[in-house]
């Protein structure tokens, strides 16, 4: 069974969102990054980096596998899976250029926009790339693929950052379609019962 080691925070719940829609099988382990748990031996075993998420994987293709980066654990589990990452290498690099917008463009434009209330140009300038993206299509590849799991996570985080979307209406309405999705709302929302837990 697959190990997720993670917190309540976008990147976390990005991983938590494709595990629960493939269905593979995984147990939580909370890394409560409050308290210091990051720099812990257990998880310094899975990851050097100290951050979450990690996924331990003891079945993995070419054996045990530990991962850390969510833009590698996605593309691990969505090849681990069989879905939600195109075969096709056209359709394939159009969900891997959305997936890395996501991880190199809106996520650290969100985390300064939360850490110190900067970056509001910034932070809407990405969102209205979403906005022309989701104006042509349903989803940002295509397809619903890991690059929405990934970027979804950031853009619901947006209402608790007092970032405005009433002048996104395509990516609200992405948003709402995902937040529909069963297995979005029990990612999001095992994430949060940790966050309650504290």
């Amino acid at each position: 069974m697959i190990e997720l080691w993670s917190w309540p925070a976008p990147s976390g719940r990005q991983v938590h969102i494709l595990l629960e829609e493939t269905g593979l099988p995984y147990t939580l382990i909370p890394v409560n990054t409050r308290v210091g748990e990051q720099f812990s031996e257990d998880f310094s075993a899975i990851t050097p980096n100290y951050r979450i998420p990690a996924i331990f994987d003891p079945q993995g293709r070419n054996g045990p596998t530990k991962l850390f980066e969510a833009g590698a654990i996605l593309i691990y589990l969505a090849e681990k899976a069989g879905n939600f990452i195109p075969v096709d290498p056209a359709a394939r690099y159009v969900c891997l250029q959305w997936l890395m917008f996501q991880l190199c463009g809106l996520a650290p434009a969100f985390q300064q926009y939360h850490d110190i209330g900067a970056c509001h140009n910034e932070v809407n300038r990405l969102v209205g790339v979403f906005e022309k993206r989701l104006e042509e299509d349903d989803y940002l590849a295509g397809t619903y693929s890991i690059a929405d799991m990934a970027a979804y996570p950031w853009i619901a985080a947006a209402t608790d950052w007092d970032i405005n979307l009433d002048g996104f209406p395509a990516t609200r309405r992405w948003a709402e379609k995902l937040a529909s999705r069963p297995a979005v709302e029990r990612g999001m929302a095992l994430m949060l019962e940790l966050q309650e837990e504290v």
